[in-house]
């Protein structure tokens, strides 16, 4: 076993969720348009995700930093994307047009262990929690990640 699981043995998310400090959530309601998810993501400089919530703040997918880019400039998309996936992209006007649907997530009372493991396995560098209502209440990166063992071990 590493030093770094060790050290995380036995800690919730929860944890690290307190760890983190107050900082605005990149959301974004499902109904946002084109124009406003742009600006919306040039607006969180930790996130590289906006979630997307619903009318009752619920999540129901995420826009990544590549997602967005290939909606914004699908003239310039990659030869291996199937004409149907770019007729979609090219006439999507909402956030949940062109959403990532069935995201990873994360809960408060999930081990930190765990986290982990499902970050590696999905390939994902950032993750949101979620509350019993599936809201979003935190966001965590691989950075807060890393600065929680530092501070782990420090202890």
């Amino acid at each position: 076993m590493r030093e770094s699981e060790k050290m995380l043995g036995g800690k919730m998310v929860a944890e690290l969720v307190a760890f983190l400090k107050e900082r605005r959530l990149p959301l974004i309601d499902q109904k946002a348009n084109i124009e406003e998810i742009v600006t919306a993501m040039t607006h969180f400089e930790h996130s590289r995700l906006l979630y997307v919530v619903d009318n009752n703040e619920k999540l129901t997918g995420t826009i990544s930093w590549g997602l967005l880019a290939r909606h914004v400039f699908s003239s310039s998309h990659d030869p291996q994307i199937h004409p149907r996936f770019i007729m979609s992209m090219i006439t999507a006007e909402t956030a949940k047009d062109i959403m990532q649907k069935n995201p990873v997530f994360t809960t408060e009372n999930e081990l930190v262990e765990t986290l982990l493991k499902k970050i590696i396995q999905r390939k994902v560098q950032e993750i949101p929690v979620l509350d019993r209502e599936k809201r979003v209440i935190a966001n965590l990166t691989i950075v807060d990640l890393l600065r929680f063992l530092i501070k782990s071990r420090k202890y």
